[in-house]
């Protein structure tokens, strides 16, 4: 339950982290608070921030009167519901999880093309009112509290693994540290299905060239 506590106004916003990497899990939360009082503590997109920037904003958070709630979708989850929808299905159906507990107007980073669609979708599914909007981690504070808890939780669980599995990198495609360890798992004939998400094509063109490189010796 949310308690006002004499608030002017109550926000709440969701946002993810982890949408498009081939190793790790996404991250959603949805964080629910006085907009002011979130601007105040300093929250902006965590994209903006360095990590130890999120982290210290993550502790600030935890001392104020927040609700805060989150799903984490391994990448298991995600290939095995990838087998029957897409990925804007995968987060619409947890954003859905997330909204039962909204006592507030809710703003949503959207990760529809389309906002207004996404917006009606949500609020019928729901029966929240739920406005969607690109770079709404930008625009409305709640929504950037929501990025800081879902990267910083998404970083954590990052070094979780690579505690476990060795330097793995960011996750990211990008990242010439997750390709390398992604290349050599794939030539050792390590089994990743528990950390990798399978459908991505990063990693199917990895397995491809792998194929290739054991035909021709």
């Amino acid at each position: 339950m949310i308690v006002s506590n004499n608030r002017r106004e109550c926000q709440c916003g969701i946002d993810e982290a982890g949408r498009g990497p081939v190793i790790g899990p996404m991250v959603m939360a949805m964080v629910c608070g006085d907009p002011a009082e979130l601007k105040k503590a300093g929250v902006r997109d965590s994209k903006e921030l360095t990590p130890a920037r999120r982290e210290m904003l993550f502790d600030r958070m935890d001392r104020l009167n927040l609700h805060k709630s989150l799903v984490v979708i391994s990448p298991g989850e995600i290939n095995d519901m990838m087998e029957r929808i897409t990925l804007n299905e995968i987060e619409r159906h947890f954003a859905l999880q997330l909204l039962r507990d909204a006592e507030c107007d809710v703003y949503v980073d959207s990760f529809d093309v389309n906002p207004e669609r996404l917006s009606k979708s949500l609020s019928l599914e729901s029966g929240k009112k739920v406005f969607c909007a690109h770079r709404a981690d930008s625009n409305y504070p709640s929504v950037s509290a929501a990025s800081i808890v879902a990267k910083v939780i998404r970083d954590r669980e990052i070094r979780a693994l690579s505690e476990k599995y060795g330097e793995i990198g960011s996750g990211y495609p990008s990242d010439p540290r997750t390709i390398k360890f992604l290349q050599t798992s794939i030539e050792n004939r390590v089994d990743l299905s528990k950390i990798v998400r399978v459908k991505w094509k990063t990693y199917q063109n990895l397995i491809s060239s792998s194929k290739n490189c054991r035909l021709n010796l």
